[in-house]
Parts: C-alpha cells; structure tokens; sequence
C-alpha cells in the first residue's frame, strides 16, 4: 500500500476552466477527503493512510487551494466549491461512496451528498464551517491575532495590503487558533501551506473565500434533503458554539453527533488517529 508520499498526485481536467488535484490511494469501496479553509489535499497526511486500510481514499485540493489552478472568474464560494466536488465524483463515476470533509470540507459533504442520493453511502462531516454571522467568522474565533487579521481583510485596499504581507509566521498564528494545543501544527506542513500561498492569485482568491462567508450559512438549507447517514464530530475546542452544533445536527435527519477530546478546529492534524478510529469503526 502506497503512502500519500509515495503516491503522485495526478490532476484531473473537468472543464476549460476547472481542473482539480487529487491524490488516490489503498483499495476498497471509494471514500472522499475534503480539505479545510486555506489547506489541501496534503492536510490529510496522516489520517489517508489510516482509512487506506479499508477504502480506496481519494483526497483532493478544492478549485484554487493548494496546487489545483485558480480560475480568476470564480466565485470561491459553497456552491462553486459544492459543484467542483460533484463534478470530480460524477467524472470518476464514484458510488457507494463515503464523503469525509473537514470545515468548509464538512459543509461541503453535506451539500454534495444533499445532491448526490444516489452514489453517497455515508458522511462523516467534522466541524462544519457552516454557522458564519460576519466576514472570517469562524477563524477570527480562534485568537485575538486572528480576529485582527482576518478582520481587516475585508476593508478594501487596506485588506489587499494585509494578504500581501502574509508570510509564515502570521499564517502560523491565525492556524494555530484552530488547534487545542497550536504546538501539533507540524512546521513542515506549515511551510508547505506558506508556500502555496505564494502563488499568483492565491492570496486574492483566500480573500473570495472568506468574501462569500454567507453562503457557508445558507448551505444549512440543503441538510435535510440528505437521505445518507451522518456523521457529525467536533473537536471540544472547535470555533462552533454548543448550539450551533445542535442546530446542525436538528436538520440532518438521523444524524449523530460525537465530541473528539482535546481536538480543535483542525482534527485531521491534531488527532488523525481518533478520527480514523470512529470512521472505520462505524464505516
């Protein structure tokens, strides 16, 4: 069995205007990894090889994240990301298939599998992003540096001067607010994440993202089209509030909601070996 290091990502022509990078290993019925705000395909490093013991993973970038191209035009919101993820299952004709997303990755397999009845067996969505009231919301939860930085780029030219400043360290402090103990953000994963924030038009599609803050909101609005079972886990110090996991959790039918302890925003990192446990466990 291959390791996400060993396997080579290939990347996957949708449209002229969308391509997407994946990475695909094990063996198995199929299963989807969905990244969170700002990562890629290589945030689940530790958790791929995990579930590769049962399941054929398919871990992706989303459009413009990682090393995926990033269509200037798009929009960079739930339903541009929603529509990428259907049309990377749909063209690799997956079914039977298990959806594991991660923050706008949690919403995501929400959406996807709300629209997708017929090929999605199962979702396993962990701390979705999908309680924003304001630009950043979740994010700017994590520490005061966070709700600074954040905050600030949605002012115009003020913000864009901000993204450009960016670099490791900034970028390193406002992650770190997601984690229960910011020392388990690795500093090579920190760097690659640093160094794709370096290409052209990322920082300015990172700003889109957080631009289209209230349709993460609104993609509430298709949970209870979703016919899958479900899977909710929040770490205890993920950004959501206590009710804003239930209200989650009311709309999903038959959903089930589990706590991962000393886990925050982004468990795949802080706690890959838990989060594996309960997926092949109840998979």
């Amino acid at each position: 069995m291959l390791s996400m290091t060993e396997a080579k990502p290939s990347l996957l022509k949708i449209s002229d205007k969308l391509s997407v990078r994946f990475q695909k290993t094990g063996s198995g019925p199929p299963l989807l990894l969905i990244h969170t705000i700002r990562t890629q395909l290589e945030y689940f490093r530790s958790l791929a090889p995990l579930l590769a013991r049962a399941y054929t993973v398919y871990a992706i970038d989303l459009p413009g994240h990682g090393h995926s191209p990033i269509d200037p035009d798009a929009s960079f919101d739930e339903p541009y990301f929603r529509r990428a993820v259907i049309s990377f299952i749909e063209e690799l004709d997956l079914s039977n298939l298990t959806l594991v997303g991660e923050s706008i990755g949690g919403a995501l397999a929400l959406t996807a599998a709300a629209s997708l009845p017929q090929r999605v067996k199962q979702v396993y969505a962990i701390n979705p992003y999908d309680y924003e009231i304001r630009y950043g919301d979740g994010i700017r939860r994590g520490n005061w540096f966070a709700n600074f930085i954040i905050g600030s780029l949605q002012i115009p030219v003020f913000g864009a001067i901000n993204a450009a400043l960016e670099n490791k360290i900034v970028l390193g402090r406002i992650m770190g607010g997601g984690y229960h103990d910011p020392r388990k953000l690795p500093a090579d994963l920190l760097a690659e994440f640093d160094a794709v924030a370096r290409r052209p038009g990322y920082k300015r599609m990172a700003r889109k993202v957080l631009a289209g803050w209230q349709s993460w909101s609104k993609a509430r609005d298709y949970y209870q089209q979703i016919s899958a079972p479900v899977t909710l886990l929040y770490g205890d110090s993920d950004w959501s509030q206590p009710n804003e996991r239930e209200r989650t959790r009311s709309l999903i039918p038959a959903a089930q909601m589990l706590t991962l302890k000393n886990t925050g925003h982004f468990s795949a990192v802080e706690n890959p070996s838990e989060l594996a446990r309960v997926i092949l466990a109840t998979g």
